[in-house]
């Protein structure tokens, strides 16, 4: 509970601060308490740097008390500024002539000094009055840290004031309105992803002054990129167009005036497009060292995972996972030692925003290897080809899921290279629960090719070849339609040929035989 209660507060103290009025003052100046008159002028401090004992009649506690603040001072058609306004108490005594106020920089190790002189008016004397004085002509910087004191001169030793200040910074709304560091300006901007430019249009910023504008890097500071621009103060449109290589994360818009310790402003409008992130892939054949880093800190969680054959999954390998926490550097890459280059074996990369699947060795420019089984007798015929020197494992296993298959006690080891390497395994293994599973045991990370459903007339069958298979098969059947086909239509037009030969036979004879009548009835007549 009391936790709780001082985070309420300090929320409270916080929102305060932010949103409090900065007094106003028409001119700076130095004041003292009625009855006093007091002078000051600039003091470079060296001649009181030195202190000197102070006199035994001299009380340490002469000075009393030291507050600080700020002030603003706003003159109408110019620029506000800002002011340290400090107040001290202070019991004259006769060794006093005066005080030295002094503000150091912390940031920079600037001093400001100013001394201050005591008169009386002539019915009063200086000594053992009380005096309160106020001087506010320091001009101080946004967030600027401080360290004020307050002296006597002559600069006794034993007797000082002094305190560290924090100017408010430009999350006070007060000064953030109206000093013109804090005018960061607002960003607006246009992607053209065809000539890989983003418009950048400017408002809301300090008139009649130079405006930056860049692209950069998030990560613990925002890191340039080369692409930068100057709008002019006295250019009518405020825009200019920066050239990008990569839309990323942590690509970011930056903008502030040209003015000095000026505020800036940024805009990181790709945090969605992490699509560049996951081509940042390497493959180092001579280590088999396989390596990824990303371009923007983040947290993404990689693995290494086998590519289903029909690709809509990618199932992880066991002990690949590795997490990359999101932070404000460059990742440290992540790398994978001794990996096997099959087409099938990939990097999935899952962030809070989805998965993604990158198969380096998928387009053949790497060597692979390929397992075959052909069932001959009472026995399974498993053979295995590379394209490098490789030792492979083969399991029987009975299938549970569809990326898990148990073990049944059946391992054989081999050595393949480019000559196919066969091995034999005895017994009736086939069915449609078992399965063999083959992969390579010579590197850390292998793909295991899985071939199940094994029947016991297969003659010869390959997991890399089922599709090729598949159309061989199809291929031959639309053959043999194609030739039925013709077959019945060339039965069909020599079936009509024959019936009109034959009807032309059939006509001709006729006609002899009428021709023939007629002559044997001519001469009868005779």
């Amino acid at each position: 509970m009391i936790a709780v209660g001082f985070q309420i507060l300090l929320v409270i103290i916080l929102g305060t601060s932010y949103c409090q009025i900065i007094p106003r003052i028409e001119e700076c100046g130095l004041t003292c308490s009625q009855g006093f008159h007091c002078k000051s002028k600039p003091s470079t401090g060296i001649f009181n740097s030195f202190c000197r004992n102070s006199p035994a009649s001299l009380s340490s506690n002469i000075l009393k008390s030291m507050k600080l603040s700020t002030t603003m001072k706003c003159v109408p058609g110019s620029q506000c500024s800002l002011h340290l306004n400090v107040k001290g108490t202070l019991h004259l005594d006769k060794n006093i002539r005066g005080l030295e106020i002094c503000s150091l920089s912390m940031d920079t190790q600037q001093s400001q000094c100013v001394n201050v002189r005591f008169s009386r008016k002539p019915s009063k004397k200086l000594g053992g009055q009380k005096v309160h004085v106020q001087f506010n002509c320091f001009e101080v910087n946004v967030a600027q840290h401080i360290y004020v004191t307050i002296k006597t001169i002559p600069n006794y030793c034993e007797v000082k004031l002094s305190q560290e200040y924090y100017v408010e910074d430009c999350r006070n709304n007060d000064v953030g309105k109206h000093i013109p560091v804090c005018f960061a300006g607002k960003l607006d901007y246009n992607v053209d992803r065809a000539r890989k430019t983003i418009s950048v249009n400017v408002s809301d910023f300090l008139q009649d002054h130079n405006y930056y504008v860049r692209l950069c890097h998030k990560r613990f500071t925002c890191e340039d990129v080369g692409s930068f621009a100057l709008i002019k103060g006295t250019d009518s449109v405020k825009s200019t167009s920066l050239k990008y290589s990569q839309l990323l994360p942590c690509l970011c818009i930056e903008g502030w005036s040209a003015i000095p310790d000026a505020r800036r402003t940024q805009l990181c409008p790709f945090k969605n497009d992490t699509k560049a992130l996951w081509d940042n892939i390497a493959y180092n054949p001579a280590t088999q060292t396989l390596a990824w880093e990303s371009a923007c800190p983040m947290h993404v969680t990689v693995n290494l995972c086998t590519l289903s054959k029909s690709k809509d999954q990618c199932v992880d390998l066991q002990n690949s996972s590795t997490t990359a926490l999101e932070k404000h550097s460059l990742f440290k890459q992540v790398k994978y030692s001794r990996v096997d280059t099959h087409p099938r074996l990939c990097m999935k990369f899952t962030t809070k925003q989805g998965s993604w699947v990158r198969c380096p060795f998928a387009h053949g420019n790497f060597p692979a290897w390929k397992m075959r089984i052909a069932a001959k007798a009472e026995q399974i015929q498993v053979s295995f080809m590379s394209q490098t020197m490789a030792q492979f494992l083969v399991l029987v296993c009975n299938k549970t899921r569809l990326s898990s298959c148990n073990s049944v006690g059946t391992h054989h080891s081999v050595q393949g290279d480019s000559q196919p390497t066969t091995i034999n395994i005895s017994g009736e293994i086939c069915g449609s629960e078992v399965c063999i599973q083959g992969w390579r045991t010579d590197v850390d990370y292998s793909v295991p090719l899985q071939i199940c459903d094994i029947q016991c007339s297969l003659s010869s069958r390959s997991q890399e070849d089922d599709e090729t298979s598949l159309r061989i098969i199809l291929l031959t059947a639309v053959i043999l339609i194609l030739v039925t086909m013709m077959a019945l239509l060339g039965h069909k037009i020599l079936t009509v040929f024959h019936r009109k030969k034959h009807e032309g036979r059939s006509v001709a004879q006729t006609m002899r035989q009428s021709f023939s009548t007629r002559v044997k009835s001519a001469h009868s007549l005779h």
